[in-house]
Order: structure tokens, then sequence, then C-alpha cells
């Protein structure tokens, strides 16, 4: 600008100057040649002329002058200022938008495998990449996972920390970029010699607030560096990616616990809700291969007489491999697991010396990975869990503490259908020698009072039979039958004199030995074992129009199973011989029971027996 001003300055002086210079040669002329003496008055002239015209020209030229050339210059100015800011914001608003669309790329995700490539398709768009990939750190086996790639080569798939340009970046949590990953020092030897040459990229971390837990990389197949504003707005990206990566990470987590809570409950809930050991282990293993993620599984149970563990069921088998397992305390993977009470790990049953020869047919399932853990609870060992996959796979501590919960349930599913069955065991055996003891009563009272062989027996049998005809419970069968096996049991508190009389009994005799009903109410209802059995004891002398004793009871108020014996012990005695009566011809019996029916007995009671007599002749 000063030059710019001094030149004009210049030329304006030259012009004032030549304008002025004829005058000053003519003053000189004249006073050379008329007044000597008045030369130096005619110079002074001319110099005052020459400065006033420099002076005006300043005043009224050159200002104004540079006055224009300055405000064109400003205006000048503030336009590249002005095109600067605007191409800044238009970057700024492309870098927005970007963003905006990644945001919602990330939130419509539904998981990590969704997200990750519209991730990946959104960066290399910003930044024109060719190639491009995204690596995620797993903890279980401390290694890098291409989880995601576009246009890459054949690159190793697994990086160790520390290893090639990934694992570098992921481990000084650094951006790098190189212009040539072929040469490059860090790309890693192994596939050095599968990169083509003159390929570029750019490494960012992907980080989250607690830790690095990835890598994002794009590749150039036309060497470039990058901008600021792109290393910029990749570092951005790679954050949104950290941090969606661990928002669904804690989503995963938490639905998996959900899941792992719900296949706890359902096996609670088969546990509690049935007795059967094989349906509830049947459940523990659908959920043993849904939320482990493995092939195959299958649960052995120790039988305590032989201590062996013997095949109870299993899934997700093609042959019936282990059907037969017989194995003791440590013989073979799960016999060791059950004698050192730890889970044992087998990661390649193929390098091993396995076991499962033992079963021709277990080569043809094709399992590789095996885990064996004991079912132990207050530390005795209740039987193995065993865990197959058909591909080798390495679990982090929660997958093991997992299992490790599956087969705490598989131990108390055992141990509570154990206790049941030796419950149940025990009660069988109690009833039995319940029901042996009234057997033993009811041939004594049989004896006792002179009855015809077998009389109690007959009687139970049939009235059981006549039950059944009419749709009696089963479970009240059990207690019709210790009923009918006691019937009589009143008559231990009746003197032989007139329970063993020969002939027919007076009246003070009768009313003594109709209060054997009441006797036997007294003996047995003490006894709550026996209580619910005493309606036959207790009513079955009891009538259907209400002359029966010992409470004169009518109609449906008499208990049924004492009005099904009813009819059953007028049948047997009828027709049995005693000494102060001759036996009496079925058809004539069958007739009085009819006769009677509305009187003496339930009249559908009394079809019910008639129908039973036709069916069957041994009655």
């Amino acid at each position: 600008m000063r030059s710019l001003k001094s030149n004009f300055r210049f030329r304006l002086f030259l012009l004032i100057f030549l304008a002025i210079l004829p005058g000053i040669v003519l003053a000189l002329c004249l006073a050379i040649t008329q007044q000597h003496n008045e030369i130096w008055g005619v110079l002074l002239i001319g110099i005052v002329s020459l400065s006033m015209a420099w002076l005006g020209g300043d005043l009224l030229i050159f200002r104004k002058i540079n006055f224009l050339m300055a405000g064109s210059l400003e205006e000048q100015t503030t336009s590249a200022k002005n095109t600067r800011l605007f191409e800044e914001t238009h970057r700024r608003m492309q870098e927005f938008e970007t963003i905006n669309h990644i945001c919602t790329a990330l939130r419509v995700a539904q998981g990590v495998d969704e997200m990750l490539p519209l991730l990946l398709e959104k960066t290399m768009t910003v930044v024109n990449a060719t190639i491009g990939s995204i690596w995620l750190y797993e903890s279980g086996d401390n290694t890098l996972h291409q989880v995601v790639s576009h246009g890459i080569p054949d690159f190793a798939m697994h990086l160790r920390p520390g290893e090639g340009i990934v694992g570098t970046v992921f481990s000084t949590g650094q951006p790098y970029f190189t212009l040539d990953i072929q040469n490059d020092h860090l790309t890693h030897p192994s596939v050095r010699a599968k990169i083509p040459a003159g390929l570029s990229s750019a490494c960012i971390p992907i980080s989250t607030s607690q830790a690095i837990v990835g890598v994002l990389a794009v590749g150039f197949h036309t060497p470039q560096e990058l901008s600021n504003d792109q290393i910029r707005l990749l570092t951005i990206i790679a954050e949104m990616a950290g941090n969606a990566i661990h928002r669904m990470k804690l989503h995963d987590q938490t639905k998996s616990q959900l899941q792992k809570l719900s296949a706890l409950h359902q096996i609670d809930l088969a546990i509690t809700s049935s007795l059967n050991l094989g349906n509830t282990l049947q459940v523990l293993l659908d959920q043993v291969v849904t939320q482990l993620g493995v092939d195959a599984a299958c649960a052995l149970v120790l039988n305590q007489s032989e201590q062996t563990f013997e095949f109870a069921t299993s899934r997700g088998f093609t042959t019936d491999a282990l059907r037969h397992t017989r194995l003791r305390f440590g013989e073979g993977y799960a016999g060791q697991a059950a004698l050192e009470q730890r889970t044992i790990h087998i990661p390649d049953l193929n390098t091993h010396s396995t076991d499962f020869l033992r079963s021709p047919s277990f080569a043809a399932e094709g399992f590789v990975s095996y885990y064996a853990t004991p079912l132990v609870i207050r530390s005795q060992v209740k039987g193995v869990l065993e865990v197959f996959h058909r591909a080798p796979f390495e679990r982090d501590h929660e997958w093991l503490d997992f299992l490790e919960a599956l087969a705490s349930q598989a131990a108390i599913a055992i141990e509570n259908a154990s206790l049941f069955n030796d419950l149940q065991r025990s009660n069988i055996e109690l009833n039995l020698a319940y029901d042996s003891t009234l057997e033993g009563w009811s041939r004594a009272l049989d004896l006792h009072d002179r009855e015809t062989e077998n009389h109690t027996q007959r009687v139970t049998q049939t009235t059981l039979r006549l039950a059944r005809a009419m749709s009696v419970d089963e479970a009240d069968l059990v207690q019709i039958r210790r009923g009918a096996l006691l019937h009589d049991i009143g008559k231990l508190g009746i003197p032989d004199n007139i329970l063993l009389k020969p002939g027919p009994l007076n009246p003070e005799e009768r009313a003594t030995i109709q209060k054997h009903p009441m006797l036997a109410f007294e003996m047995l209802a003490p006894i709550s074992y026996l209580r619910p059995a005493l309606d036959i004891p207790y009513c079955h002398h009891e009538k259907w129009d209400g002359s029966g004793y010992p409470r004169g009871l009518k109609g449906e108020q008499i208990p049924l199973a004492a009005r099904i014996f009813a009819i059953v012990d007028v049948w047997d005695a009828l027709l049995s011989a005693r000494p102060y009566k001759q036996s009496w011809p079925k058809e004539k019996v069958r007739t009085y029971l009819q006769e009677q029916a509305g009187y003496h007995f339930d009249p559908q009671v009394v079809d019910a027996f008639i129908a039973l007599l036709d069916d069957d002749e041994n009655v």
C-alpha cells in the first residue's frame, strides 16, 4: 500500500513540476536578459509555487485518494473474512450433519452387530475412505477381534494388544497415521506381504470414560494425508462409537443378567413344582444349552449305593454316546471333577487322551471343547454336569460363574428328589407297616368273633370294587380300605358272653352289642392316622330310612363309604353260615337287597351293587 501511495505522489509531483517548469524557465530568461539582480526573486517565486503545489496536492488530492484507497482495501479484507467464515460455517454444518446421521444410526441400531456396520459405513463416507474396519477388545482371551470390515484384504483377524498398528493404537491410546502401511515399521510381519502397495491409513482408538475398547481404522488406496478437520471428525466419531458400544454392552449385560435370572427362576419353578428328577434336569439342561451358548450338555447322577455316576439325561446329542455311562470317583474327567470338587476344562479333546473312547459313537459327535463341573450341596457331591461344544471356545469368569450356578441348581434338584424319594419310601414302608397291623387286627377280630374265615378280607375287597364302580376317588379308597378292615373293631369292648352267644339276643344284650360303633369311634378318633377311616366303623349300621344306630342318621347324612360298605357287609353275612343261622342262597340275598332299597340301603348303591353282581361272578 505504501509503495502504491509513493508512486502516485511521484507521478503527481512530476505533473505539477512540468506544468510550472515553463514559467520558471521564462522567469529565468527574463531575469538574465533584463535584470540580473532579480534572478533570486524569480527563483524564490518558483520554489514557493512548487511548495504550494505540493501542499495543495497533498491536502486536496492525496488525502482523498488515500481515503478512497483505504476504504477499498477494508472492503476487500471484510469480503475475504466473510468468505472464510462462510467456508468454515459450511464445514461445521457438514460435520454437524454427519455426526447427526451417525447418532441417528447408532440410536436405531438394535445391537452391536447391527450398529458397527452402520458406523463404519458413515465414517468411510465422511473421509472418502476406500477400506475400513473396526476392532474390539475381548478381555476373555486378551485379543483384538476384527468385528466388521469393508474392502479389507486378508488381514489377520485377531491381534494381541501391542501387535501391529491396530494393537499399538489400542495399547497407547494415541491415533496413528501412515502413508504406506506395507512398509510401516509397526505393520505386523505376518500381514505385511498381504497388504497392497501404496495403501495409507488412519487408526483412531475407540474409548469410553473407563477404558479403550477398540480401534477404528480407515484406509485409502490413493495415499493422502488427512486434514485437521478430518482428524478431529474421526476422533469425535471414535468417541461416539466408544460411548455407544459401552451403552450397548451395558444393555446386553443387563439383558443377559435378566435372561440368567429368568433361567434360574424357571429351574426353581421346575424344582418346586415337580419332584420328578428327570423332568427337572431336562429343564435345567435346556437352560444350560441356551444360556451358555453350547452345543450339548449331559447330567450324571451319583448312585449312592454303588458310588457310581450314572447317566440321567442329556441335550444336544445326535447319538446315544453317553447313555450307558457309569463312572467311579476319579475315573475320567467327570469322575476327576467329582473327586476334586472343581471344574475341569479341556480346550481341545482331540489333543487329549480322552476317557470318552469308552463310547464308540462319541467321536461321531465331533465335540472339541469340554467342561465338567461337580454338582455339590453341603460339601456332598450329587453328580456331574458336562458341557460340550463342537468348536474351540474360551469363556470368561462370568460364564464360569453362571455354569457353576446352574450346577448348584442341579445339585439342589437332585437333593430334593433324593429327600422326596427317601420320604416317599419311608411313608410307603410306614403305610405297609400300618396296613399289616390293621390286617392283623382284622384277622384277630375274625378269630375272636368266630366269623367265617376271611370275612373281613372279603368284604374289604368287594367294598373297594363297588367304590371304584361308583367312581370314588382313588385317594378316598385308601381310607375306605382301612375302615373296612376295622369295621368291627368296637366289638373288642363287648363282653364275650354276649358277643359269642349262640342263640338269639335279648333286648338288653342287643342294646349292649349295638354300642360297638360308638366304642369304635372312641378307640380310633384319638389316632390321627386312622381318623379319616372312621366313617365305616362308626356309621355302617345306619339305615337309609333313619332307623339304624348309633345316631339314627338318614339318607345322605350317612357317609357314602358307610352306605357302600353296609350293603356289602349284609351280602356277605347272609351268604355265610353262623352258629345261630343258616346261609342264604345268592338269589334270595339279591332279592332281599333289592327289597331293602330305600329302607335299609341307598337305592343308588343297591343299583350299583346289582350291576356289579351281573358283571362279576366272583362277588
